[in-house]
């Protein structure tokens, strides 16, 4: 065998490994990214890490009761879709305690009730440890691991437990996260076609209407053709009608996401109209608001990217909306022209003045920052509804 043919080979194994180490970051990447796959890998990692014969993560539901749904290492369907309520079995204890629950042998145990005991029996289980997944100090999960007869887990198998529970909190995490965007971008993307619809569609048949109107006035001798005229009008009609329920069922949205698309629509037309830079960053979840106070701040947002394009000549804008400790709040910055470092409260310009007037009637401020290094920061934050009731 030559040396370019061994060279080329080397490098084909070289460039296999690297595919494979790719695919398996991927498939690492889309496990934490989809809730499914993070809590069925938990499953099968708590059997390495308590040394369990089964692992089994139940997925909580409501306030009183979680369903066993991802098993690893087990040998009938038993347990699968268990319904396990609040105080019931080791499982029930977990979501009342919020605290780890070990038994030696679970069907003689005195500590647990025993509703389950044939389920646990089917699987010849004995020795049983759970702890629960906490996201917040809330239980969201509960994480089992199970010997085949009698036994004892210890300290060890306790805190081996708890830290795969934590690396489970932290994937569901992102799981939810991940899923929040993916319906974000899902409801942007009904939002764009709703307005193209209206803009396109929608213009066209009031057009092709109207016509047909124009016409059936001009030709009264004709009744023939008055008629196919009428019958065409009538069709046109229909037409707009689905259309209307169309951009209806496209425009549904629930509250909590209306906000951030309706904020990262502006940084699109923003960036489309001057061709400058513009993201949009959601720094965490925001509580749903009410209409005013969601009207408010993406009028701050609407004030602040005007005021980049007729004043900064910015290159790059950010638009970000999060929560604050006395309320959610907007910002716009950009890193326009260098100007003298103020603050001003209330602003200088009347969009920004009617802007602080309004939030202040809300218990909000507003204030726009020019900043030494150039740019400006418009920033809005609300009080939300029972935060203001707090304060009163």
């Amino acid at each position: 065998m030559g040396s370019s043919e061994r060279s080329a080979r080397e490098r084909a194994v070289e460039q296999e490994q690297l595919l494979s180490s790719l695919l398996a970051e991927r498939d690492g990447l889309l496990a934490v990214l989809d809730r499914v796959l993070a809590l069925g890998g938990t499953a099968h990692l708590i059997r390495d890490a308590a040394g369990a014969d089964a692992g089994f993560v139940a997925d909580v539901e409501g306030t009183d009761q979680a369903v066993i749904r991802w098993l690893a290492g087990n040998r009938t369907n038993s347990l699968q879709d268990l319904v396990v309520p609040r105080g019931q079995g080791v499982g029930g204890r977990v979501l009342a305690s919020g605290g780890p629950v070990r038994v030696n042998d679970y069907v003689s145990s005195s500590s647990i009730t025993h509703q389950f005991d044939g389920q646990v029996q089917r699987e010849a289980m004995g020795a049983m440890l759970a702890v629960p997944v906490l996201d917040s100090g809330r239980t969201v999960a509960v994480a089992y691991a199970a010997l085949r007869g009698p036994g004892r887990f210890g300290d060890d198998a306790v805190v081996a437990m708890q830290a795969v529970a934590r690396d489970a909190a932290q994937a569901l995490r992102l799981a939810d996260r991940a899923a929040a965007s993916r319906d974000t971008a899902v409801a942007a993307e009904r939002a764009r076609m709703q307005t193209s619809l209206h803009d396109s569609v929608g213009a066209m048949l009031f057009s092709i209407g109207a016509q047909v109107r124009d016409l059936r006035i001009t030709l009264p001798d004709n009744p023939l053709l008055a008629s196919r005229l009428g019958r065409l009008e009538m069709d046109v009609s229909a037409a707009s009608r689905a259309l209307r329920e169309a951009l209806l069922s496209l425009s549904d949205a629930t509250p909590e996401r209306a906000l951030p698309i309706e904020l990262a629509e502006h940084c699109r037309s923003f960036e489309a109209r001057t061709g400058v830079n513009c993201r949009f960053i959601q720094l965490g979840d925001v509580a749903p608001l009410d209409q005013e106070r969601t009207s408010l701040l993406i009028a701050a947002v609407r004030e602040g990217l005007l005021n980049a394009e007729k004043h900064a000549e910015a290159s790059t804008v950010v638009v970000s909306l999060g929560e604050h400790d006395d309320g959610v709040g907007v910002a716009v910055a950009d890193d326009g022209l260098v100007r003298e470092p103020v603050v001003e409260p209330a602003g200088s310009g009347l969009g920004v003045r009617l802007l602080a007037e309004k939030a202040a009637r809300l218990g909000g401020r507003v204030s726009l920052v020019h900043d030494e290094d150039g740019g400006s920061t418009l920033r809005m934050v609300l009080p939300t509804p029972t935060r203001q009731r707090r304060t009163r």
